[in-house]
């Protein structure tokens, strides 16, 4: 017997201007993806960056604003890593 293991997936129909489009498109080809993987990925970056933003918010509420020293170091750490550029 041989099991399935497909993943559920909800289908959506959406718009774009025609500029934002072709930058969809392009920026899935050059990451090899398909546009709905690259749309999904994009998608979940941005609820991620909103969890963070809620969470700071409340943290700052039950806390004090972060400082500026703290800010620094966060984005120090959490800068993305340089990659060396592809030959």
């Amino acid at each position: 017997m041989v099991r399935s293991h497909a993943m559920k997936v909800a289908k959506l129909s959406i718009s774009f201007n025609p500029k934002l489009g072709s930058q969809v498109r392009e920026a899935a080809r050059k990451a090899r993806a398909p546009v709905s993987s690259w749309l999904a990925q994009a998608a979940a970056a941005r609820l991620r960056a909103d969890a963070l933003g809620e969470f700071l918010d409340d943290w700052e509420e039950r806390h004090g604003k972060l400082t500026e020293q703290e800010l620094a170091r966060a984005a120090k750490e959490l800068a993305p890593s340089v990659k060396s550029p592809r030959k």
